[in-house]
């Protein structure tokens, strides 16, 4: 039982899966107080094996929001380098799965760091648009999740948010509280060497039009 729950996130103690766990449901309740927080087909995330989840990226919300609503295993992200500089939020962003991205690496320091995670058998989280939309929709995807899809196998899966960007737009210092429903759509899994076989152009076309179509999805349920 024990080494089943360890596969949560390999490489992790017990006591470190606890306590994001513990984390993840009090993240989850918040988001349920305040935005509503809803979950569509969240078990297509597979429970084990390296997963790259690309989702559109509209809010600082993004990250706890799409992970708050997974249960069944941990996610993995990247932060920057100077926020670990702040002992207590550094500690506590480390031990929720949090991978420093040094200052000036670029592209190059977090496609290492992904690419790191994936081959230890963990999920990691990826906003293709690289930045959060000034406006709420979506733009297109950088190159750079091609070149992860060249060398992760993986499943990858598409995620669509909603409701985060009324919550907290980029143009705000802090986050508003009781608007819009957030909803979570999370897609079918595909296999990274199927969507490589289509070509780097197709491949980020596919991914686009999935998380693209979720997103949709996303704002007819709330």
């Amino acid at each position: 039982m024990l080494r089943r729950y360890g596969q949560r996130h390999p490489g992790s103690s017990i006591a470190q899966i606890v306590f994001y766990d513990l984390c993840r449901e009090s993240a989850l309740l918040v988001l349920r107080m305040f935005y509503r927080h809803t979950r569509i087909d969240v078990r297509k995330v597979p429970s084990t094996g390296s997963v790259l989840m690309v989702a559109n990226h509209v809010s600082f919300l993004d990250p706890p929001t799409v992970a708050a609503g997974i249960r069944h295993r941990q996610t993995d992200f990247l932060a920057r380098g100077g926020l670990f500089h702040f002992k207590l939020f550094g500690w506590l962003i480390k031990q929720l799965n949090s991978t420093p991205i040094k200052q000036g690496s670029g592209d190059a320091g977090a496609m290492k760091a992904t690419l790191k995670k994936l081959a230890e058998g963990k999920m990691m989280l990826v906003f293709p648009e690289g930045s959060r939309s000034d406006d709420g929709d979506m733009h297109e995807f950088q190159r750079g999740v091609a070149v992860l899809l060249k060398r992760a196998h993986c499943q990858v899966v598409p995620v669509g948010i909603a409701g985060a960007y009324e919550a907290w737009p980029r143009k705000n210092r802090l986050p508003r509280i009781f608007t819009k429903r957030i909803v979570v759509c999370y897609g079918d899994p595909i296999p990274s060497d199927e969507l490589i076989e289509m070509g780097t152009e197709q491949a980020l076309s596919t991914l686009h039009d999935r998380v693209q179509q979720l997103v949709i999805q996303a704002h007819n349920r709330q």
